[in-house]
């Protein structure tokens, strides 16, 4: 049972000590500090344990936002915190046997963050769980069975069970009694653990004869208020005599253990000695009679050799030390056996890696921690706490924090550190952090942990709705029917959830006096544009509109944009007359009698409501004496073709059509009737323009010919006095190489035409060698005989092979002429073809005499031109004869 006593009352009355912990934080995450508070174990649910606003002075009035909010942990469901205030109550049962077991100081720690002002101050919490004497004392057997020789000597020890107690402090044993008797007492010793245990002590000496068993009833007593005990029996029997017993070379053997050491690791070799022979002096060894199944499970002892091993792996963490008893005794009757006390000390080895928990500040999901985008530098986001289970060096932990620079570790106390913000964040930047805690400790080799952690961004209403543009230009073609789409605008948030959710609306403005939402409608969820009304371009031809985006976010945000939104005209409206004047769709026009050709009679005007190619018109008579009268497409205006006569002076009517350019064409008709007056006015220009209508409307084809034969023609021009100059240059230096010498007339019959004309050509003298002749006096030695002789051969081989000899002294004749040039130029064309260039040849520039003939034969000045770029050849070209051969 519980005490319940005043101490025990004024003992739960909480004892509150603050331990301030040295931290540099910055604006936003205050000095941290330690609570500690006591409690008992077993207490009811919902006791209060503290109150961290009274406990830490703490102001809070009903105007402040200061509340409390506890970070996760794995044993955090024992307490309850009160965020208004920060009150701690019992949140279920707590045993302190179960999450402590039989250490001496049990402690719940959790952290708590206070959050006021926009300002963040990290509490730990040490609530420190006292132990009440719920638990009594327990032997491992209601009875237990005892030997001894009757020739044991005085202050011989004999081992009995131990007691356990699962309490702890003055709840634990504190004391163990025998009842009365005249042979034995006991020793009470505590072993390395702690642990209390009591060994039978011999203090008179035996006889079996006399008293042949005892039982003895041993009692532990713990130290509660009020204390619990239990008791066991001891049957203790009395053996004969046996006159050796084996004996250990030492009573205690210490043995130091790796905790890695291998299964099978020899501990200690016992040798204990017996001077008895036979049987009585084989000497065998085993566990006492008290040693717990634990530890005949963790090792084991060989019973002929006496070797103690490693039986399992042992671990430093669970249990640092094991005492045990060992005997040994004799196969002689009535064996009195020796005990030696091993005391197995296990070393610690960095064979445990270090541990990370870390614990946001705020999490929706496991691993990923939460933070608002608009939190301030030096934020608090979450808690790291690193945890090692070796010792000494191998628990020491270095914890370091990758990925990004946006955050870093700042220690809140001895194995606890804060993930905090270095730099105002940025969802619509960087939505999510993937960071990286590496623990290591310092053992050799060291151990380390890696543990990945998220960090997303909360999204907070920063970003007001954008539309694509701030000007949209959209068009509606007039006479749509009420309710016809019109357009889709959209805006963009960059925000997230209802944040980013828009809704449309059209801003209030006034359009010929109405408000604007008599004429158009916007869907305020999709953007989406109708028109309420039907519209006419020549009545309305443009709106604007002013359209706003709101997000639903808080604050709110809104966005604007603006709808220019044009009429299309539409060709709805036919072409009206305006002069002359109607009557019945019909007009009456003055005409003089006497009115000469090209007349202008009237002039037909008209309009169009409708714009650009609608509006355009034009004008034909569809109707009447069309011989008569024409009119000008373009202008309207009325001529008279031809003077009157009076055959016609009865039926002066005609029917004039306007059109429009739009599609479909409208088109508008008018009658007009002539009435035949007097004489022309004098004061009146009565003809019309001299570039006739037809000519200005005429085909553009026409044009077109007309541009490219002036073109041609200009092209011919310049042909024929580019040859002229040409002609006239080679003539002039012609006659500059011939200087002094006399030159041959010859005469040339041209056709011009109807008969023969008689020219006089002068030959010219053979090139010398000086000038612009090709052949030197040394590059020559072919003679004028020889010339000659090769004359009809040259004329062959240059097309000239119609001529004769008189061509040489009187020029070329009729004869040259041949219509069978097409033979000549066949042969040309084969020549051409089959070298691919002009042969050189020496003798041919002085081979013919060259004929003057007329500048207008044009082939003559393409020879020219080939003289003139000093080909060392002359090709003779020809043309057809004149008009009439």
């Amino acid at each position: 049972m519980r005490g319940t006593s005043s101490s025990r009352v004024l003992w739960h009355w909480w004892t509150v000590v603050v331990a301030f912990v040295s931290l540099s934080f910055l604006t936003t995450l205050a000095a941290g500090m330690t609570m500690k508070y006591q409690i008992y174990e077993e207490d009811a649910l919902s006791t209060v344990i503290g109150n961290l606003a009274k406990d830490m002075s703490l102001n809070i009035s009903d105007g402040s936002k200061t509340n409390f909010r506890m970070m996760k942990q794995f044993n955090a469901s024992f307490i309850r915190l009160r965020e208004k205030d920060g009150q701690l109550t019992i949140g279920e049962r707590i045993d302190r046997e179960k999450i402590c077991k039989h250490t001496m100081q049990c402690l719940i720690s959790f952290d708590v963050v206070s959050i006021s002002n926009e300002q963040f101050k990290l509490i730990h919490i040490e609530v420190e769980v006292k132990d009440i004497n719920d638990h009594a004392p327990e032997f491992p057997r209601k009875e237990s069975p005892l030997e001894i020789s009757e020739n044991a000597v005085l202050g011989t020890r004999i081992p009995i069970d131990v007691a356990m107690d699962e309490d702890v402090g003055s709840n634990y044993i504190q004391s163990y009694q025998i009842s009365v008797n005249s042979h034995f007492t006991i020793d009470v010793l505590s072993r390395a653990d702690g642990i209390k245990y009591a060994e039978l002590v011999l203090m008179k000496e035996l006889d079996r004869e006399t008293h042949a068993s005892y039982v003895l009833e041993l009692v532990a007593t713990d130290g509660g208020n009020p204390s619990r005990s239990s008791s066991t029996k001891i049957n203790v029997k009395v053996k004969d005599f046996n006159d050796n017993s084996p004996v250990f070379d030492r009573n205690i053997f210490s043995v130091d253990i790796l905790e890695d050491a291998p299964v099978g690791l020899l501990l200690v070799d016992f040798n204990a000695v017996d001077p008895d022979e036979g049987l009585n002096g084989e000497v065998v060894y085993g566990f006492g009679n008290q040693v717990p199944s634990e530890i005949r499970h963790r090792f084991s002892v060989d019973r002929k050799s006496g070797r103690l091993m490693l039986e399992s792996p042992i671990d430093f963490e669970s249990k640092k030390t094991y005492e045990f008893d060992i005997l040994a005794s004799d196969l002689g009757p009535n064996p009195s056996p020796s005990i030696c006390k091993v005391v197995v000390h296990v070393q610690d080895v960095n064979d445990n890696a270090p541990e990370i928990t870390i614990t946001p500040m705020t999490s929706v999901t496991a691993g990923i921690a939460y933070i608002t985008e608009a939190a301030a530098k030096e934020s608090f986001v979450a808690l790291v706490t690193i945890a090692d289970k070796d010792s000494g060096a191998n628990g020491d932990i270095h914890c370091t924090l990758y990925g990004h620079n946006h955050f870093k570790l700042q220690q809140a106390y001895e194995d606890s550190f804060m993930i905090v913000t270095t730099s105002p964040l940025d969802r619509e930047k960087i939505a999510e952090y993937n960071l990286t805690v590496v623990a290591e400790d310092l053992g050799s080799p060291p151990f380390r942990t890696i543990k990945q952690y998220t960090i997303r961004l909360s999204d907070e209403n920063d970003n007001a709705p954008v539309f694509s543009k701030p000007v949209f230009e959209v068009s509606l073609m007039e006479n749509n029917a009420p309710g016809a789409y019109i357009t889709t605008v959209v805006a963009r948030d960059l925000d997230k959830g209802q944040n980013s959710k828009i809704s449309y609306k059209l801003l209030d403005t006034y359009i010929i006096g109405s408000p604007v939402s008599t004429f158009v409608s916007l869907d305020p969820a999709t953007g989406s544009l109708y028109a309420l009304r039907s519209f006419n371009f020549e009545v309305l031809k443009q709106l604007q509109l002013r359209i706003q985006a709101s997000d639903i976010g808080s604050p709110q945000l809104q966005g604007s944009a603006i709808i220019n939104l044009k009429i299309v005209d539409q060709n709805d409206n036919a072409p009206s007359i305006t002069q002359p004047a109607l009557i019945n769709n019909s007009a009456e026009v003055l005409l003089p009698k006497d009115a000469p050709s090209g007349y202008v009679i009237t002039q037909v005007h008209a309009r169009d409501a409708d714009e650009g190619v609608n509006a355009e018109l034009s004008f034909r008579i569809s109707e009447g004496v069309a011989s008569v009268f024409s009119i000008n497409r373009a202008t309207g205006e009325i001529y008279l073709n031809h003077e009157l006569s009076y055959e016609v002076y009865e039926n002066l009517r005609i029917t004039v059509t306007v059109s429009d350019n739009g599609t479909p064409s409208l088109t508008t008709a008018v009658t007009i009737n002539f009435i035949i007056a007097g004489s022309l006015p004098s004061d009146r220009n009565v003809f019309r323009n001299k570039i006739d209508e037809e000519t200005q409307e005429g085909d553009h084809s026409i044009i077109i010919i007309v541009v490219l034969a002036g073109s041609c023609t200009l092209l011919l021009l310049a042909i024929i006095i580019i040859a002229t100059t040409c002609n006239k240059r080679k003539v002039d230096n012609r006659g500059h190489s011939h200087s002094g010498k006399e030159d041959a007339m010859r005469q040339i019959k041209i056709w011009k035409g109807t008969s023969y004309a008689t020219i006089s050509a002068r030959e010219p003298h053979k090139d010398s060698g000086i000038g612009d002749s090709d052949f030197s006096d040394s590059d020559s030695d072919i003679s004028g005989d020889g010339l000659r002789k090769d004359d009809h051969q040259n004329n062959v081989q240059n097309g000239l092979w119609a001529c004769t000899s008189e061509c040489k002294i009187l020029g070329h004749s009729d004869h040259c002429w041949s219509p069978t040039a097409s033979r000549i130029n066949c042969n040309l064309a084969h020549s051409f073809a089959k070298t691919g260039s002009l042969p050189r040849d020496t003798l041919r520039r002085e081979n013919y005499n060259q004929a003057h003939i007329p500048k207008t034969v044009g082939l003559q000045s393409v020879c020219e031109k080939v003289l003139h770029r000093e080909y060392d050849y002359i090709t003779s070209l020809f043309t057809s004869k004149g008009q009439g051969a």
